[in-house]
């Protein structure tokens, strides 16, 4: 059973939501503010968190930063009131694996707590998985790891999506499409806009082998090119 963390002061819909997600057969714990659900967090084992943005004591946001301290890889989906282009760009280039705005259905919620489970199961449960050499970094994507000599790194869930993408289509452009609705599930703006961010994160961190570039066909895709010396 997919235990969600849900984080929402807002009563009548923290108890229309926890109704119908118990319903679809999730294990939901429900905590009305921000110091709740960090304290349920420590305690308990979730797979996927659901963190209002405006809340008393500690705003989601602020939240999510202290989970991603503790879990680097747990998917994160913001709900907020809030329309400014500025607070889901935010929200994304913070980690969030999706944004939605209220008001919105409980339907519409439950597909995309679907698909975010479906890209995870898929990425631990995928056989394909090995060790790749990319110039002179060992890449691991079932570890989630980037090695550089004995320097380890340890990368994020998406940063590790996307360089595997990268990797498994080196030499070739990579339309942002495809990109996009693998490692978001979507190719909206706010997406676009927090790939861009997570491309510049993959840049820094394959910057000690000056042989690696990551070209930009701008509004087309990306490459990852190794140039042989």
């Amino acid at each position: 059973m997919t235990r969600i963390l849900f984080v929402e002061d807002d009563q009548n819909l923290g108890r229309l939501l926890k109704e119908n997600l118990d319903n679809k057969g999730f294990a939901i714990t429900w905590c009305k503010d921000g110091d709740m659900g960090l304290n349920a967090f420590t305690e308990q084992e979730f797979d996927l968190c659901i963190l209002d943005v405006m809340m008393p004591v500690k705003d989601g946001f602020t939240l999510s930063k202290e989970i991603r301290a503790m879990n680097n890889d747990i998917p994160i989906i913001f709900l907020t009131a809030r329309s400014m282009h500025e607070d889901k760009i935010h929200g994304l280039e913070i980690g969030a694996d999706d944004y939605i705005t209220k008001p919105f259905s409980t339907h519409e919620l439950f597909l995309r707590i679907n698909a975010i489970l479906r890209r995870t199961q898929n990425r631990s449960s995928s056989s394909q998985e090995k060790v790749n050499q990319v110039g002179k970094y060992l890449f691991d994507h079932k570890k989630m790891t980037l090695q550089f000599g004995n320097d380890i790194k340890r990368l994020s869930s998406k940063e590790a999506d996307l360089l595997s993408i990268l990797v498994q289509n080196k030499e070739e452009l990579v339309p942002r499409s495809v990109i996009l609705n693998k490692v978001w599930g979507n190719d909206d703006y706010f997406s676009a806009k927090s790939m861009d961010v997570y491309i510049s994160k993959i840049r820094k961190l394959l910057k000690e082998d000056p042989a690696i570039e990551i070209l930009n066909a701008y509004g087309s895709g990306f490459k990852l090119i190794v140039n042989e010396v």
